[in-house]
């Protein structure tokens, strides 16, 4: 059975940082694109970032600069650096497994920037 499971959200002022952790298991972890998705309340989810297993890292325009997504396939997690965090960075954050068109999701995790 697949799971995987994000943690490190919460509230967090402007110009904050939170790090988000996303645990895999039950799937052969080096072999999947791993990337972090948001959805914030009334808009469709967005894709933040990915680290593919074999190719060139993607970060959205609107976190370039300001996040990092790093991956461990020793420890079968990903994580999400995130500086600098803005009002409009407010959403749930998901962590997302991709092989071959195949998708694993997280449950999500609460990301709120506000003073």
């Amino acid at each position: 059975q697949v799971q995987l499971v994000e943690s490190g959200g919460g509230l967090v002022q402007p110009g904050g940082s939170l790090r988000l952790s996303c645990a895999t298991s039950g799937l052969l972890f080096s072999r999947y694109d791993m990337g972090w998705y948001r959805q914030a309340p009334g808009k469709q989810r967005e894709l933040v970032a990915r680290m593919p297993r074999d190719a060139d890292t993607y970060y959205a325009d609107f976190v370039k600069g300001r996040f990092t997504i790093s991956r461990d396939d020793a420890k079968n997690t990903v994580s999400l650096q995130m500086n600098t965090l803005k009002p409009e960075d407010t959403a749930v954050y998901y962590c997302n497994a991709l092989l071959n068109f195949v998708n694993y999701w997280g449950q999500g995790t609460q990301v709120t920037v506000s003073s």
